[in-house]
């Protein structure tokens, strides 16, 4: 471990550049999620809330299908097939009025601080829970009959074993009818690794320097290491956590806080004369991910294999510097820890007052150790039996030389701008019989990251934005029984699938998605659930693009007509469902845009084609390219005309009587009469409805009062549409006329005798769908504005091509070409 000025330096430019000193390439680290989900397109969610916040403390049993849930003043027993089924119980153990009185004089939040915030919930035995609050800073503790689920009116004073302030990272596990616990206890007192209940209980030394200076823990996990061993070995408690570098002596780096892994043996008695009460067993060593000084563990996950040996810790970092943020996930073996655990020794030398390699003779039996059948041999048959020397180097020597790196030397993932909160791992057999893990990483905003671990890479199936109101994740259960991910956050839980096969609507997509739990087995992807399954189901997890040969491979692509006039802007969109995918386009189904000329400019969202020929008519095709498979995603037939048609064919739910213009042909006689006729019809009209009103008018004056009653009868509207022909289609309007007068069918509007202006008449029908030019199918990323003028609204990122650049450069060529155009006299109202 270097410790020179130089080192510092090159954390620093490794941070700025978010980088990691590997093999592999740091741009391979920044995985991009495939598919993103959002709120709206949420399916088979469940979700249970009640009148209480902060549902963080989750335990899920999942052979009697409970889930039990620990908040602010409550704690409920869940169905865990469906979590907002109404068979759930509820404990309400709210902080007494006194206890928050006295909360307040210590000078607490009462908005946060002064309740009963829920933070151990563990099984005691086969009828009882074991349940810990913090009770407004007075923890207390209780054991709960799971059978009638009462609160019970004895408690338990909480000191020992659960912390007073609910924000203080805490851990705890009951093991053999031993409570492990870490976290800082005592109001004013020091974090502490304790154990208590019915076994001898312990704690570690009071010596910041050497043992534990201001830890903040993460998590703790239990490896049985007892199990299939010739030598007699014990089992452990590891414990994760976050503390302040104490073997650095520079003031750079003396506050900044460092990932920890200490481990305890579960047998420790504690010392006969040195060390009583204490642990004899406990040792730290350094945890390291991607970037040195600059990382915080935020969670971590145990994973068990089939023995203990095959234990992976995987966990979630948090990196920080100046207003950069990032996050790395990285994979640890037990196999990796126990070898730091039996390394070198550092030493702390008062007189240089820093830590350093630890280079003289190590007493037997080694310091730090769990009993084994060696020591037993000798005569130690526990640590009361340990000599005098052991203990005094355990107390002065707990922390190792050696720091724990990750699996391959290098973090799975690194993710600029996203800070998981938590994280939960699910080992999947896929259909190549191959394992592999499945990652749920929750943010501090509220979505959840679903990725695999994929040749010592990460790819990201999805993320699912799981809460509408940002809040973060706080934690994650997994129900390999349910097939469901359980999420706990401050305003509730959700129930979500694992696998959300039905999301894949192809076998393209299916296969591309590399989601282990899903197979395509010819007409639908679904869920791998037996072993019949697996002969008959396609999936390729290596590589992502194998295995679909069917005409059932592609979904089925859309199809729009597109008609527009010569020299007007038409967009065709192209909708990718995939994050990873490129848009490709054919022209009649061979000729690339490449060939096209300047009249194209394609983007992520579709392909703008501006001022267009006659030539330009054909057949547009937008393929989604993806890990080298393509697949359809729309056909647009475009025909591009030199003038408006003479007849138009409206549609039948909109009657429409339309007059002609001057500009039509006079010479028809039967034209002329229809006209004649119906200019005389509508003439008579206005002068039977002028008598009327003259006639009512009278008779109120004749009353001395003027009274007007709210018609409800169908009247006829008068409406004109345009005072100027412009010869280019309108994608706002039905029809060609201008200067003329439209009759829309309706409600005439009452006056009001306050306003002294109507209100605006309603627009007319919007055209049909062929004779668009595509802008308006796109509300989301343009908006018109002052006539003929459009703002982008959203705007994604540029491609390296020059042809798949983003529609701004382009609509600020067209907008500053047409900004000396009289506008006013000639509108085109149909362009971009």
């Amino acid at each position: 471990m270097k410790r020179n000025l130089a080192s510092y330096l090159v954390a620093l430019y490794s941070i700025a550049t978010i980088g990691y000193s590997s093999k592999r390439p740091s741009v391979d680290l920044d995985a991009t999620p495939r598919i993103t989900v959002t709120y709206n397109d949420l399916s088979d969610v469940k979700q249970f809330s009640a009148n209480v916040k902060n549902y963080s403390t989750l335990l899920l049993e999942d052979e009697k299908g409970i889930l039990y849930v620990g908040a602010r003043g409550a704690i409920f027993s869940l169905n865990s097939s469906d979590i907002s089924h109404r068979s759930q119980k509820a404990i309400h153990w709210e902080a007494s009025p006194k206890n928050q009185t006295d909360c307040i004089t210590k000078g607490k939040n009462n908005q946060t601080e002064c309740f009963n915030h829920i933070r151990l919930l563990q099984r005691f035995n086969e009828t009882h829970l074991y349940v810990c609050g913090t009770y407004a800073f007075f923890p207390l503790c209780s054991y709960i009959d799971v059978r009638t689920f009462i609160l019970p009116t004895y408690f338990e004073e909480g000191k020992e074993k659960c912390p007073y302030d609910p924000a203080r990272g805490y851990t705890g596990l009951i093991v053999d009818g031993g409570l492990y616990t870490a976290t800082r206890y005592e109001f004013r007192g020091l974090s502490d690794i304790r154990r208590n209940l019915y076994q001898r209980p312990l704690r570690t030394e009071e010596s910041p320097l050497y043992w534990l200076n201001d830890a903040e823990f993460v998590s703790s996990a239990l490896v049985r290491e007892s199990l299939n061993v010739a030598v007699g070995d014990d089992d452990k408690m590891y414990y994760f956590f976050n503390e302040k570098a104490v073997e650095e002596s520079s003031s750079f780096l003396d506050k900044i806080q460092v990932a920890r892994v200490a481990r305890v043996c579960k047998s420790d008695l504690g010392g006969k004369k040195i060390l009583q009460k204490k642990w004899t067993s406990f040792l730290k060593a350094r945890l390291v991910c991607s970037i040195p000084y600059y990382e915080t563990l935020k969670s971590v996950y145990t994973l068990e294999g089939e023995s203990w040996d095959t234990t992976i810790f995987y966990g979630a970092f948090v990196l920080q510097w100046r207003n950069m943020e990032a996050s790395a996930i990285c994979q640890y073996s037990i196999a990796d820890i126990q070898k730091v655990f039996e390394g070198p020794y550092m030493e702390y030398q008062h007189t240089s007052r820093k830590w350093s390699l630890y280079e003289g003779e190590i007493p037997k039996p080694r310091p730090g150790s769990c009993i084994t059948n060696e020591f037993r041999n000798n005569g130690f048959n526990s640590s009361q039996d340990l000599p005098n020397n052991v203990l005094d180097f355990v107390k002065l020597h707990p922390l190792m030389f050696e720091e724990v790196k990750p699996a391959g030397e290098r973090p799975l993932l690194m993710k600029k701008n996203v800070i998981y909160t938590r994280i939960a791992v699910d080992r999947v057999t896929a259909l190549n019989d191959k394992q592999y893990d499945v990652l749920f990483l929750g943010t501090d905003d509220g979505w959840i990251h679903k990725a695999v671990v994929i040749k010592s890479a990460v790819h990201i199936i999805e993320e699912i934005q799981v809460f509408r109101r940002p809040q973060p994740v706080e934690n994650l259960e997994i129900s390999k029984m349910q097939n469901s991910l359980y999420i706990g956050a401050q305003s509730g839980v959700l129930q979500i699938p694992l696998s959300s096969c039905n999301r894949y609507t192809s076998c393209y997509d299916c296969i591309l998605a590399r989601n282990p739990y899903c197979g395509w087995d010819g007409d639908t992807c679904r869920k791998i659930v037996t072993s019949e399954d697996r002969a008959q189901m396609t999936q390729d997890m290596q590589n992502g693009n194998g295995g679909c040969l069917n005409n059932t491979a592609e979904a089925v692509p859309i199809k729009k007509l597109r008609i527009a006039l010569e020299g007007d802007d038409v967009l065709l969109q192209c909708d990718l469902k995939s994050n990873l995918a490129k848009a490709q386009w054919m022209v009649n189904g061979t000729d690339g845009l490449a060939d096209m000329g300047d009249h194209f400019r394609a983007g992520n969202d579709g392909l703008l084609i501006t001022d267009t020929l006659l030539e330009h008519s054909g057949e547009y095709s937008c393929y989604a390219e993806e890990n080298g498979l393509q697949s359809l995603i729309a056909i647009y037939p475009l025909n591009v005309l030199s003038e408006l048609p003479k007849e138009r064919v409206y549609s039948e739910s909109t009657p429409i009587v339309q007059l002609p213009t001057a500009a039509g042909s006079i010479a028809d006689s039967n034209l002329e009469f229809i006209y004649i006729s119906i200019i005389t019809t509508l003439g008579g009209l206005c002068l039977v409805l002028s008598i009327v009103l003259f006639y009512v008018s009278c008779q109120q004056k004749r009353k001395g009062k003027y009274a007007m009653r709210n018609s409800r009868s169908s009247n006829v509207e008068l409406h004109t549409v345009s005072s100027n022909f412009k010869e280019k289609l309108d994608d706002t309007r039905n029809n060609y006329s201008d200067g003329c007068l439209q009759i829309i069918p309706g409600e005439a509007q009452t006056a009001s005798p306050s306003k002294g202006t109507p209100p605006p008449p309603p627009p007319p029908p919007p055209l049909p769908s062929e004779f668009t030019n595509g802008i308006s199918t796109l509300p989301n990323m343009l908006r018109k504005m002052n006539g003929n003028s459009y703002m982008l609204l959203r705007q994604n990122e540029e491609s390296s091509s020059p042809l798949y650049n983003s529609f701004t450069e382009e609509l600020s060529k067209i907008l500053e070409k047409r900004k000396h155009t009289q506008l006013v006299d000639k509108l085109d109202e149909s362009s971009v």
